[in-house]
C-alpha cells in the first residue's frame, strides 16, 4: 500500500489485514519503490499523486522490474484522461477516490487471482494439489480447509518446490511488516498445516534453517 494520506493508508491496511492479507505500508513514492524493489508482492495498491517520487514513476519501474506484481492505481480524479494515462503506464487496474472498501477488496482479490493464474494454475506435490485461482487445497481427493495464514504458508512451500524456506521468509511473505521476528507464529501455523494435511507428513523441519516439503517416494 503506497499512499501519502497516512490515515487512509493505515485504515485500508487494517481492513485488508482483517481480510487475511499481509500488508506493508509506505507513505511516499521513494519508500514505496524501495519496498517494491526489495520485496516480493502480489499486488501493489499505488496512489498516483505521491510526494518525493510520483506514482507514475513508481508504476513504470514496477511494471519494468517486477512483471509478476499487479498494480492497482488510486487517484483523486476519475477522469477518462487519468484512466488512460494510468493504464498506459502498465497499471492493471484503476480506482478513483472516493471508493468503497468492498470495491477495493474485490479488485485486489481479482488481481491476486490473475497473478496466481499467470504463475501456475495448479501447484502439486505428491498427492497434494492447490489451485491458487480458486483457493482450494486437495489431498488424495479430500478437500482440506485452511485459514488464510495456513494457506499462505503451504502455497509458499509448494512454490519453493522442495527448497528450504526460512521462518523469516514466511513471515515476510505471509504475515507483514508488523510481525514479530521472534514470534512462534510460523512454527504454530506449520504445525497446524501438518495436522490438517494428515499423513504421511508433507512438511519437514530443517533445524536452524526453516521448512521444506518432504521428498516424494520414488514411485510418485
Amino acid at each position: 500500500m503506497v499512499e501519502d494520506e497516512e490515515r487512509l493508508a493505515d485504515t485500508l491496511a487494517k481492513g485488508l489485514r482483517r481480510n487475511g492479507f499481509a500488508v506493508d505500508v509506505a507513505y511516499d513514492g521513494a519508500s514505496g519503490w524501495e519496498r517494491i524493489a526489495e520485496g516480493s508482492y502480489d499486488v501493489v495498491v499505488l496512489d498516483r499523486d505521491l510526494p518525493v517520487v510520483h506514482g507514475d514513476e513508481v508504476c513504470t519501474r514496477t511494471v519494468a522490474q517486477r512483471p509478476d506484481t499487479r498494480v492497482l492505481m488510486l487517484t483523486a480524479s476519475s477522469s477518462t484522461e487519468d484512466l488512460v494515462v494510468g493504464l498506459g503506464l502498465g497499471a492493471d487496474d484503476y480506482l478513483g477516490k472516493p471508493f468503497a472498501f468492498d470495491e477495493l477488496l474485490a479488485r485486489i482479490h481479482a488481481l491476486g487471482r490473475r497473478q496466481s493464474v499467470s504463475s501456475a494454475p495448479v501447484l502439486t506435490w505428491g498427492d497434494v494439489a492447490m489451485e491458487p485461482a480458486r483457493h482450494v487445497v486437495v489431498r488424495a481427493g479430500k478437500t482440506i480447509k485452511l485459514t488464510s495464514r495456513e494457506y499462505g504458508v503451504l502455497e509458499h512451500l509448494l512454490r519453493a518446490g522442495g527448497s528450504v524456506v526460512s521462518a523469516e521468509e514466511l513471515l515476510e511473505r505471509v504475515w507483514d511488516e508488523h510481525a514479530d521476528p521472534f514470534t512462534a507464529s510460523v512454527r504454530v501455523i506449520v504445525s497446524r498445516v501438518r495436522s490438517k494435511l494428515g499423513g504421511p507428513p508433507l512438511i519437514e523441519t530443517v533445524t536452524g534453517r526453516g521448512y521444506r516439503l518432504a521428498e516424494l517416494p520414488e514411485s510418485v
